[in-house]
């Protein structure tokens, strides 16, 4: 069995069967798998939502609140899980995952300076850091001259034909890779599209005409707004296009790269069908995180709203074709990609995850119990964090800079790390616009997230008992987690 990983960033759920998006190789992934409609990413930005995926945890648990926060380095991961099923997991793109710092050399090791590390575990096919410097040599060898940052590089996608696109640099070495393989192969396969800047490459950046995309969503009234909301709103960084004309400018720009990204899985697909191998290959199509896009009056990706937290996921599992082609609407999670892989792979769940395996769906059977409400947070420290005193432990300003969401068919309910709280009721309006007094409905759910909270506290050493017997589940003794 081959597994193969793919990650679009900032991917909204919505694209997956958006009504204007050609997204074909995607609608052909569904049709050879399980397309999980109501799938989350468990926090935002990369760094965070990537540590659940990659651990299977909450953040609640990993720890990792923003880009530049370390991950804890005892944390088992996919792709020392790999390695334990007798696979060498190799990365194409990136993973951003900070480095530890008591594993670094000494207080001089440049990987202090940076967050776009590799994930402990991974063999490296093309690795891209936050600079995407193999990606920049390529195109100034190509000829397209020295651009002083990728950021620049990627603004000016639509100016050369999406052959020389960043997607189609690490799809091309994915497949020079692959063909090369002659023995079961693990490959996470990361792009950094639909990235900002909202810039599609080539002919994708005029795929869609903005008088077809409509406007983003608008935010509730300024008197409904939460104050974080409102704040964010006034940031350069995360506020939404002043007009419609730009929030429509963006939205065809993301169209497009969405589209543009979808043409490189595509390619995927055709080398794994040449080659004879969608039969023996685990496939799973996700995100690390979502996209307001105008939304609320926000874009990026922050917050507490679903946008930035809703996503893709389609699962091909060879191994059980009765199910391919159907639509599960069950909430799941980021955190359920890990125990997955385990199961697939047949290599003990790890103790720390706090997901489920997906396997019943992907046999098109329901499981004996299953969530009824999707999770994520936000921690927003990293924002300050470079501007306050460092007072801890007498200053726990910082250790209220965050958010948790509980989130059912009916309502949301979001708790602030200040005390205040938001309900969202979601009967009257689908929007997330219209909110909600009710204090027996709040009450419900503020006790469900609680519940949530309790039943997933940190577990490594305590579902075990040091006495003859040795009850419990019990971790892996004496064996580093690198081997």
């Amino acid at each position: 069995m081959n597994v193969l990983l793919i990650t679009l960033d900032q991917f909204r759920a919505d694209m997956v069967d958006h009504a204007l998006v050609a997204t074909p190789s995607l609608d052909r992934l569904r049709v050879s798998g399980v397309h999980f409609a109501r799938h989350f990413a468990q926090a935002a930005p990369c760094a965070p939502g990537r540590a659940s995926l990659y651990t299977g945890m909450y953040q609640a648990n990993h720890r990792v609140v923003g880009n530049g926060t370390p991950l804890d380095h005892r944390f088992d991961n996919v792709a020392r899980l790999a390695r334990r099923a007798g696979m060498t997991p190799v990365l194409f793109g990136y993973t951003d995952q900070g480095i530890d710092p008591r594993m670094a050399t000494g207080p001089d090791d440049p990987r202090l300076e940076d967050y776009s590390g590799v994930l402990p575990g991974f063999d490296l096919g093309l690795w891209m850091p936050d600079s995407q410097a193999p990606w920049l040599a390529w195109l100034e060898d190509l000829g397209y001259g020295t651009f002083p940052n990728y950021i620049a590089a990627l603004a000016a996608e639509p100016d050369r034909p999406s052959i020389h696109s960043l997607s189609t640099f690490v799809t091309d070495a994915f497949l020079e890779w692959h063909e090369r393989q002659d023995a079961p192969w693990f490959a996470h396969l990361s792009h950094l599209r639909p990235h900002p800047p909202y810039a599609a490459a080539g002919e994708f950046a005029t795929m869609y005409d903005p008088a077809d995309v409509g406007d983003s969503l608008a935010p509730a009234p300024e008197a409904d707004r939460h104050h974080l909301h409102e704040l964010t709103m006034g940031l350069d960084v995360c506020a939404a296009p002043a007009t419609e004309a730009e929030r429509r400018h963006m939205r065809t720009q993301y169209f497009g790269m969405v589209s543009e990204v979808d043409a490189q899985v595509g390619r995927v697909l055709d080398q794994l069908e040449h080659m004879g191998q969608m039969d023996d290959t685990l496939i799973i199509l996700t995100s690390d995180h979502g996209e307001q896009l105008g939304d609320h009056g926000l874009r990026e990706k922050l917050g507490f709203f679903p946008e930035s937290y809703a996503i893709g996921c389609i699962v091909h599992d060879p191994r059980s074709p009765q199910a391919h082609g159907t639509r599960v609407d069950h909430f799941t999670e980021n955190i359920d990609i890990l125990p997955t892989i385990a199961v697939a792979l047949g290599v003990d769940i790890p103790v720390q995850v706090d997901g489920l395996p997906l396997q019943p769906f992907l046999a098109g059977e329901e499981p004996e119990w299953w969530r009824t409400a999707a999770h994520w947070e936000w921690d927003w420290r990293a924002m300050v964090l470079g501007f306050m005193a460092p007072g801890w432990p007498l200053d726990r300003r910082l250790e209220r800079m965050n958010l948790a969401v509980v989130c059912d068919a009916d309502g949301a309910y979001v708790h602030f790390g200040d005390g205040t709280w938001l309900f969202f009721d979601l009967r009257a309006d689908q929007t997330w616009r219209t909110t909600s007094q009710d204090p027996a409905r709040v009450l419900t759910y503020a006790q469900a997230m609680l519940g949530w909270r309790q039943e997933h506290l940190e577990r490594t050493m305590t579902d075990l008992l040091l006495e003859p017997g040795r009850p419990g589940r019990w971790p892996a003794i004496g064996s580093a987690l690198d081997g």
